[in-house]
């Protein structure tokens, strides 16, 4: 074989470029070993330091939510301590400090993280969130209160958003958005109740509101007893007698009517009271007939511990669920569940 031959068999036997550049690029290896960009859909979780992630100072959740209680976090630590975070967090870039990040969700994890002495967390960068998915986030794990709701609501509501549209950001309905935009708004002694985590229920709180609109020195003072239970059972009793209170007032009420809270009739507590009037005075108003399809006294019969007993109505139960009961044979007063009662007759007395 000439030497002119063995020349262009060892240029035949060079590695051919493709002609794409790929020559150029170097280490292919150590590109795909680069950081991915971060984006709402990209790579699974990473393991961030944790001294680079901060917290959303704009998060729906207040310092005073029960899930950030030292005992809370200290539960949720000890399980990061013997485990690990399981369920990774989420964070985004921190457009004001370049190489830190934001939380989107996961600030429990993140401080009983801290606790565990933990130096990362494993973590999802997701850019594209915002206050309203952080508020889904938490309303689908039932981790926000009432008072964090109504706050949410009312900086939505100042920035121009309509009740309908916050309903379908957050996928709650009209009437919730609704319930909560009162709470906004509320009387002194009412708001100072929910304010404090006294009264949580946005129902119990809305009948409140409802009954100092007519009531309110009466509802005042029924606040002002801080061992009062703000329950839907203790505020429809106080709406009761409310009620029961004006129509006496008015004169509306029969008076075989028996009170609530008393156990007398209107008739019955005014005897002693006022003189003898005149029968000219006696002839003004005439007596309304009694209306035959109301009881002038109800007598509740139950059955307790299989010994017959009655409801004690004009004595206030110590909690929703429970009431008063006398029993029949002994007379003896006591405070029972009534998930332990058994009704058995209504009468009249």
């Amino acid at each position: 074989m000439s030497a002119k031959t063995n020349a262009k068999k060892k240029e035949q036997d060079k590695p051919q470029s493709s002609g794409l550049g790929l020559d150029g690029l170097g280490d292919l290896a150590g590109l795909l070993n680069e950081q991915p960009a971060a984006n709402a859909g990209g790579a699974g979780p990473q393991e961030l330091p944790l001294d680079l992630i901060d917290e959303d100072p704009h998060q729906p959740r207040t310092a005073d939510n029960p899930g950030f209680s030292p005992e809370s976090i200290a539960e949720i630590g000890e399980t990061i301590k013997a485990r690990g975070v399981k369920s990774p967090i989420s964070v985004r870039e921190n457009p004001d400090a370049p190489g830190r990040y934001l939380i989107n969700h996961g600030a429990r994890r993140y401080r009983g993280s801290k606790w565990a002495h933990k130096t990362t967390i494993p973590a999802f960068i997701d850019n594209d969130y915002n206050e309203a998915d952080q508020v889904i986030e938490n309303l689908q794990r039932n981790e926000l209160t009432a008072r964090e709701i109504v706050d949410f609501i009312g900086r939505e509501l100042a920035k121009g958003k309509k009740k309908g549209e916050i309903a379908k950001e957050i996928g709650k309905s009209p009437a919730f958005v609704t319930q909560h935009v009162t709470l906004l708004d509320l009387p002194e002694p009412i708001a100072e109740a929910f304010n404090s985590g006294r009264g949580k229920d946005v129902t119990v709180i809305n009948e409140l509101v409802t009954a100092y609109k007519k009531n309110p020195d009466e509802v005042a003072a029924w606040l002002a007893d801080d061992s009062q239970e703000l329950t839907r059972g203790s505020v429809k009793l106080l709406r009761e007698f409310l009620e029961d209170k004006r129509s006496h007032e008015d004169g509306d009420r029969d008076p075989n009517t028996v009170d609530a809270l008393t156990g007398k009739t209107d008739a019955e507590a005014g005897d002693g009271e006022q003189g003898p009037q005149d029968d000219d005075a006696k002839g003004k108003k005439e007596p309304k007939e009694a209306d035959p399809d109301k009881l002038k006294k109800a007598i509740i019969q139950v059955k307790h511990d299989d010994r017959p007993a009655r409801l004690i109505l004009n004595r206030r139960p110590p909690a929703e669920g429970w009431a008063w009961l006398k029993y029949e044979d002994d007379g003896q007063e006591f405070e029972a569940d009534l998930g332990t009662v058994q009704l058995v007759a209504l009468l009249e007395g």
